[in-house]
């Protein structure tokens, strides 16, 4: 795997290194050893999938609060989607900052979110695929939320939003964080 550090200090694209022959490819996802090597969370106890119907679908911008932070590694294994990340540690220099990068099941390429970020994304066809691995165990106590249109923010989302859900717009900005 080949990781890039973004902007956003902590937070990874990773792309899969393939081996290619003439059946196709294949390639490593995970190796807790190499994320180790990097310094990165490789403690993952949950792997969840989400399944979008329609082209213009946004989920988020989501997180746990303390002290249920939880690190995630974002995958499209189907369809496109524009991943966003937004830098909620107060002692970041990069602190209310956000990164758009699109994960397709074409580019096979990954994101990785640590702690103290919100996470959303919009599909950008219909019937697009999500995987994401998970450090921490879902605590519906301490989930929370950003708004994905906070001006405050300013996330350039690609497309109008078509589908949302009403929790999702109804998340504070970050104003009220």
């Amino acid at each position: 795997m080949i990781f890039r550090e973004t902007r956003l200090k902590g937070a990874f694209i990773i792309e899969v290194e393939k081996r290619e022959d003439d059946r196709g490819f294949f390639a490593r996802t995970w190796c807790k050893k190499e994320f180790e090597e990097h310094g990165l969370t490789a403690n993952m106890v949950q792997s969840n999938i989400s399944f979008n119907k329609r082209k213009g679908t946004l989920r988020g911008m989501h997180y746990q609060g303390a002290p249920y932070g939880e690190v995630k590694l974002v995958r499209c294994t189907m369809g496109s989607l524009y991943d966003v990340l937004v830098d909620l540690r107060p002692e970041s220099r990069t602190y209310l900052q956000w990164l758009g990068v699109e994960l397709t099941s074409v580019n096979h390429k990954m994101v990785y979110i640590p702690e103290g970020f919100a996470h959303g994304y919009q599909t950008l066809e219909d019937n697009a695929e999500v995987t994401y691995q998970v450090s921490q165990f879902y605590s519906p106590d301490f989930e929370r939320g950003l708004r994905y249109d906070d001006p405050g923010i300013g996330i350039d989302w690609p497309l109008t939003v078509k589908i949302i859900s009403d929790k999702d717009k109804g998340w504070p900005d970050c104003q009220q964080l």
